[in-house]
C-alpha cells in the first residue's frame, strides 16, 4: 500500500513529538485544535507508515561519563558480501558507535563514536576497530568542543 503523503496537521504532529516525545495524544491534539480520536489515528498511520521510528530520551552523555566523541574514517580492502556482513555486525553490537556512515571519498566508512575517556577510546580502538574485517586505515579527528547536536529533523 503506498504512504500517504503528509499533510500540514502531520508535520505539526511530527515537529510536536520531536520537541516532545512524551506528548500524550491528548495534548497533541489540543495543540493543533483536534479532537483525540482523529489525532490518534494521524498517530497511529505516521508510526505504522514508518515516520515515526520510536520514541526515546535525549541523554546528556557528559553525565554518564563519556567524555570523548571522535569521527573515525575507516578505509577497508574487503568489499565482499561476507566481510560486509562481519563488519557491520560488529559495529552494530558496539555501544561505543552511535552513527555509521558508508561513504564517498578517501575512506568507505565514517563513525561517530563515544568514549569514557582518551584510554577508553584507545581500548575501543584496538580491540574493536583494528580487528575489523579488511581495515586498512583508521584516522580519528576528536571533538574539542560540541557545538551543536539535534537529532531534530526538519519537518516542512
Amino acid at each position: 500500500m503506498p504512504v500517504k503523503p503528509l499533510d500540514k496537521t502531520d508535520k505539526a504532529i511530527l515537529n510536536l513529538l520531536q520537541h516532545d516525545g512524551r506528548l500524550t495524544n491528548s495534548k497533541i491534539a489540543s495543540h493543533l485544535s483536534l479532537s483525540e480520536s482523529p489525532c490518534w489515528r494521524r498517530l497511529k498511520r505516521l508510526e505504522d507508515d514508518g515516520y515515526i521510528c520510536d520514541y526515546q530520551a535525549n541523554l546528556d552523555r557528559r553525565k554518564l561519563g563519556l567524555g570523548v566523541v571522535a569521527f573515525v574514517q575507516l578505509t577497508v580492502s574487503e568489499h565482499d558480501e561476507t566481510s560486509t556482513m562481519k563488519f557491520e555486525q560488529i559495529i552494530l553490537a558496539s555501544e561505543h558507535v552511535l552513527a555509521c556512515h558508508n561513504t564517498t571519498g578517501e575512506s568507505d566508512f565514517l563513525l561517530q563514536v563515544v568514549a569514557r575517556d582518551l584510554d577508553d577510546y584507545s581500548h575501543f580502538v584496538e580491540s574493536y576497530l583494528r580487528k575489523l574485517p579488511g581495515v586498512t586505515a583508521i584516522r580519528s579527528s576528536l571533538s574539542l568542543r560540541e557545538i551543536k547536536s539535534a537529532t531534530r529533523l526538519p519537518v516542512r
